[in-house]
């Protein structure tokens, strides 16, 4: 009984010490996580500006929050570089308290639109169904009779669609069409990407979930922006009339192939069309057919895309031998319209399929025959794009990009049929051709601008096209273009983006520039230590600075775009009503990478009860595909990594090398090595962040994505087991070749090689370490569900444990949702801290 009595003490004593002194994931933890967008959300203030500019160009007047259900109205006068009040708040709100007979408050006025008199000495506003005139001088209120809508109709200044920020808990976005067609809903990604999410009908409304601070772009059935709206408001109304059409400047996406060109000859001689597979001209329409080739089949056709020298003496047509033509199969296992499953199939090109191909072919009218072309600098094209004639049908240029995306060029066929280099980038890893390549057919002109990493960073050049030769560098330095926002040809000057411009700042912040196309005057437009975004002015002449790090709310200023210099500040975020609620600001960090040379950045989550005295797992967020740069730069106060910190834990995030925007050398760390994901740079991160911060309890890991993300995860448990505890994988493409073609050789290369067995999950599953929890969903038609589930056989084969989560109706990033966050919050809570999650 004694001995009995011993060994229960001693079990109970080492429970104690192998367990953490305080409780985590606890039902308080959760209920805090939950409320913590309700509690933080909306307590940052004086951090937008949104600009009203005045006929003129040189004034403008916006309103600001400056505290809970608080504003301010201010008025700009860039001549002089002059900020202050648009009127005296003070007084406007004791002469409205008297004529509207209720209390109104200088901070709280019942309008948030004002109009400007010609003069600027008069403001204009509606309360209720009354207009009411202010005197800027003598501060006098005037009730007006003229009806409102001859006064208020001016709009504010459209601004372009500008990336989304977390500034706040969820919220409802409600679309209002009051339109008479279908419109279409666009969120504007992290990084400013429109991302598709709904067609909204005629005269109809549509209600989605969003969250404070993110943006949405309606665009008409024409691509014609009618609105772009920052949802703000527990129930944000974005009404949609059609009264603000505005063009967007064009971004060619893949396949944009762009308007397709006629059938007939500039001059109306010819007419062109594809018959039995071959091409077939008629001269003024006499129905007498020329067959121009003869050798066309069904697995070698002419296709119908006709390109017809400005001259009319010239045909450039395309031959075509079509792809594989892969299709995915998927079982939709619980349809909502009927009982039994539905089968559903869909095109998928993977690594190593037969590809469509095609090839230019040349072909002289007066003489009715083809001149034949050396095929040699554009053999085996995985596309050809930007096809034009030369204004004066001198030649024929393309773009070419060969198949595993290591040689791209600029090429020209001379109306004789002499084929050459105009420019070309060639690497024996990979050329970046979905970011970094720049191209705009120019028919009348005889230089171009291109983009190229050969010096090792990603910069511009000017081309001379006719000796097919760099002209000059545009711009130069170890930093790089990020992205060309626009040529302007008669300036002559290119204005664009970049990063690590600014020695000493963080390399991933954006700067907007602007330069000369013979690389002189090089001026950064944008001030200050964080990522810019910018708003010019309808004219151009001014600009509106704003950015903001992950730990310095938004700060806006009005710069003039002549030279970037100073016009005056306009507002800085004030985050103090935020931080009473015990919110902490997201940690910058960076440390050396694997090299012992390299900075790596990351940032670091802290719940809002954090004890430095106590011990907390670590959590990573691990997003690492190659196409870009995944760490959050920008300020934002609400995100699902911070909600997983509330539990009790440390969560990171950290770009590790293989991912972009950092140099060639850096990105070529993920050529045929998908696999690496950076770990020994986020291992090395992570060690010496806990140096810094010792709550950071590395001996309890954690590790989460999705996409790229979940191949990342679970390759964290089967290459470094020893590090990582815990996975949560969330449709990973786990094996390269089951995933979308163009993503993954352009990374993983061409033709199919032992490296992409090498770096498959499937391969090296029997060596799993650690837990692991799956999920996927059956109707994923970004990553082929099946991906995941060979995994599952692989684990299943090694006898291995793990979780798997396959829910049915469930797209890509279903982990990402309600129920999946739900379950891998829960998963951590277990694993990593090792309770039952809400006791």
């Amino acid at each position: 009984m004694l001995l009995a009595l011993r060994t229960s003490l001693l079990a109970i004593l080492l429970f104690a010490l192998t367990t953490p002194i305080f409780a985590q994931g606890t039902a308080a933890d959760y209920q805090r996580m939950q409320q913590l967008g309700r509690t933080t959300g909306g307590k940052v203030f004086r951090d937008d500006v949104i600009p009203n500019w005045l006929p003129g160009g040189d004034h403008f007047w916006y309103r600001v929050r400056t505290g809970q259900r608080l504003h301010e109205f201010v008025f700009v006068d860039a001549t002089k570089g002059e900020r202050k009040a648009a009127f005296d708040h003070e007084k406007l709100a004791q002469q409205l308290s008297q004529l509207l007979s209720k209390e109104v408050r200088p901070a709280q006025l019942p309008f948030d639109r004002i109009q400007f008199s010609e003069d600027l000495g008069r403001i204009i506003f509606q309360v209720a169904e009354d207009t009411f005139q202010v005197d800027r001088n003598d501060q006098s209120l005037t009730r007006l009779d003229q009806p409102v809508e001859s006064l208020l109709s001016s709009m504010p200044a459209f601004q372009r669609p500008y990336p989304s920020t977390d500034k706040g808990g969820e919220i409802t976005l409600k679309v209002v069409n009051e339109t008479t067609e279908t419109v279409k809903l666009f969120w504007i990604d992290r990084d400013g990407r429109p991302v598709f999410y709904n067609d909204v009908d005629a005269k109809k409304d549509f209600d989605r979930r969003t969250f404070v601070g993110h943006v949405w772009l309606v665009l008409n059935t024409r691509g014609q922006a009618l609105g772009v709206f920052e949802a703000t408001d527990p129930v944000s109304v974005m009404k949609v009339d059609g009264k603000n059409v505005r063009e967007l400047p064009r971004r060619r996406q893949r396949g944009d192939r762009g308007p397709r060109p006629s059938r007939t000859s500039p001059d109306g001689q010819w007419t062109a069309s594809i018959e039995n597979h071959n091409l077939v001209i008629r001269q003024d329409n006499s129905g007498e057919p020329i067959r121009l080739t003869t050798d066309g089949t069904a697995d070698k056709y002419m296709h119908d895309r006709f390109y017809w020298s400005p001259d009319s003496k010239r045909l450039i047509a395309m031959e075509v031998t079509p792809g594989h033509g892969r299709e995915v199969t998927i079982v939709e296992s619980s349809p909502e319209d009927q009982l039994q499953p539905k089968v559903h199939t869909y095109s998928y090109a993977k690594p190593g399929d037969k590809i469509r191909q095609q090839w230019p072919r040349l072909f002289d009218l007066e003489k009715k025959e083809e001149i034949a072309l050396d095929r040699s600098l554009f053999e085996n094209p995985y596309a050809v794009s930007g096809e034009s004639w030369q204004i004066d049908s001198s030649e024929f240029r393309f773009l070419f990009n060969q198949r595993g995306h290591q040689a791209i060029r600029v090429l020209a066929i001379d109306r004789n049929g002499i084929v050459r280099t105009i420019v070309e980038e060639t690497s024996n890893t990979f050329v970046d051709y979905t970011n970094k390549i720049h191209y705009n057919p120019e028919p009348d002109k005889n230089e171009l601008v291109w983009m190229s990493e050969r010096t090792g960073w990603n910069h511009l050049y000017l081309i001379d096209a006719a000796k097919g030769e760099v002209q000059n560098p545009i711009t130069q330095g170890k930093w790089v273009v990020r992205e060309i926002e626009r040529v302007d040809r008669d300036q002559r000057q290119i204005w664009f983006t970049a990063g690590g411009i600014v020695p000493g700042q963080d390399p991933y912040y954006l700067h907007h520039c602007r330069v000369n196309f013979d690389g002189s005057d090089l001026t950064i437009l944008t001030e200050g230590d964080g990522t810019h975004q910018v708003h010019f002015s309808p004219d151009g002449r001014y600009v509106i600075d704003e950015y903001s790090r992950v730990d310095l709310p938004p700060v806006h200023t009005l710069r003039r775009v002549e030279d970037g210099s100073l016009v005056c500040e306009l507002e800085q975020g004030d985050a103090s009503q935020l931080l009473e609620t015990d919110w902490k600001m997201t940690e910058r960090f960076a440390a050396k990478g694997r090299d012992g040379e390299t900075d790596i950045y990351g940032v670091i989550y802290f719940p809002t009860n954090f004890d430095p005295a106590e011990k907390y797992p670590v959590i990573e967020y691990i997003y690492a595909g190659p196409h870009s740069a995944f760490v959050p730069k920008r300020f934002s106060t609400l995100d699902q990594k911070r909600e997983l910190a509330e539990l009790g834990f440390i969560v990171v995030q950290i770009d590790g090398m293989g991912t972009n925007h950092r140099g060639k050398a850096f990105h070529d760390v993920c050529w045929k090595n998908l696999s690496d994901s950076g770990f020994p740079d986020r291992i090395a991160w992570m060690k010496a962040a806990a140096e810094k911060f010792p709550s950071m309890d590395l001996s309890r890991v954690g590790i989460y994505g999705g996409s790229a993300g979940g191949q990342s995860a679970l390759a964290a448990l089967l290459w470094h087991g020893d590090f990582y505890d815990a996975a949560v994988a969330d449709c990973g493409c786990h094996d390269n070749r089951m995933d979308k073609i163009w993503w993954n050789e352009q990374w993983m290369g061409w033709p199919i090689d032992e490296s992409y067995a090498q770096n498959s999950n499937v391969t090296h599953a029997n060596k799993l370490q650690g837990d692991l929890f799956l999920i996927v969903g059956e109707m994923d038609t970004n990553v082929d569900p099946a991906s995941t589930m060979q995994v599952v056989n692989a684990l299943v084969k090694a006898d291995k444990d793990f979780d798997l989560l396959v829910v049915p109706g469930g797209g890509h990033g279903i982990g990402s949702g309600r129920y999946g966050m739900r379950r891998t919050r829960d998963f951590f809570v277990r694993k990593l801290h090792g309770v039952e999650p809400r006791r």
